[in-house]
């Protein structure tokens, strides 16, 4: 786990343990506690809330056709920004072209399984995916793994890096409580891609498959996720702080597993599909 990531785990209004002794057991510096990283401008900030929310309706839009819709709204920006913006944010045009995905080309990328391939039941296919988070004075990175079949979300977790620590524990906590799928399918982005990843994966027994390049619909049901996620959530209610969207995020998942019927699942919710074909 990262310094940052220890760093946001203290609670500095505990009412039984101090601040030095959280800071002793994440095994970080109280000085730590106190250091406030430079981050983007409020400028840049309002630029990546404005992309966000065009990308979930236009995820074709590379870097040159955003910068025309955000001129058209009224912000005066150069490409060079917005390509640097929306690396950072992971995102990337689903059509095909230059760096149109953020995989490591020293990593091994495997082949699609799932084209063709009926997914007619619980834990056949599990799927993840990464995406960005705005917050009023900042941003941070979800990730979430969905079976496939019942839309059902085993697991999340939120950091403020976009490293590999947070989305091994999401799949470690999901191998945890739900065991294990026999196929695995995500982007090539260089977390998914990289050997911490597939090495769980493939000692535990599990096929894996990636998207093809630039191809957002090979993991659609994940991308309808953070559609209704960010509307329904993130959006309206513009969480200050990580803690705050962690808050939040965490009703609204409840809600969509348990609450949440879908017609695909014969009104069903996630949950009860699951549980009914896992049982």
């Amino acid at each position: 786990m990262s310094v940052e990531r220890r760093r946001v785990l203290v609670d500095t209004d505990h009412p039984k343990l101090s601040k030095s002794r959280q800071c002793r057991l994440f095994c970080i510096s109280r000085g730590s506690l106190y250091y406030t990283p430079k981050g983007e401008s409020d400028f840049n900030l309002g630029l990546m809330r404005q992309i966000d929310e065009q990308y979930l309706k236009t995820p074709w839009y590379g870097s040159r056709q955003m910068v025309r819709h955000l001129k058209r709204a009224g912000f005066t920006v150069g490409r060079k920004r917005i390509q640097r913006l929306m690396r950072q944010m992971g995102l990337r045009a689903i059509v095909p072209g230059p760096q149109t995905s953020r995989r490591n080309p020293a990593h091994p990328v495997y082949p699609y399984l799932l084209r063709d391939l009926a997914v007619i039941r619980a834990n056949q296919v599990w799927c993840a995916d990464v995406t960005y988070v705005p917050l009023a004075h900042g941003f941070a990175y979800l990730v979430a793994i969905m079976d496939w079949h019942t839309r059902h979300v085993l697991a999340w977790r939120l950091s403020t890096t976009q490293d590999t620590d947070f989305c091994l524990e999401a799949l470690e906590d999901a191998i945890e409580r739900y065991g294990t799928p026999e196929i695995f399918n995500t982007d090539q982005g260089s977390v998914f891609t990289s050997t911490d990843w597939t090495d769980v994966l493939t000692d535990s027994g599990i096929k894996i498959s990636m998207d093809g390049k630039g191809r957002w619909m090979d993991n659609v049901f994940i991308e309808r996720l953070w559609r209704s996620l960010k509307y329904e959530c993130v959006y309206i209610n513009a969480f200050d702080s990580v803690r705050d969207a962690a808050g939040g995020i965490d009703w609204w998942m409840h809600y969509y597993n348990t609450e949440r019927p879908h017609s695909s699942l014969n009104d069903r919710t996630p949950e009860e599909a699951y549980w009914e074909q896992a049982a």
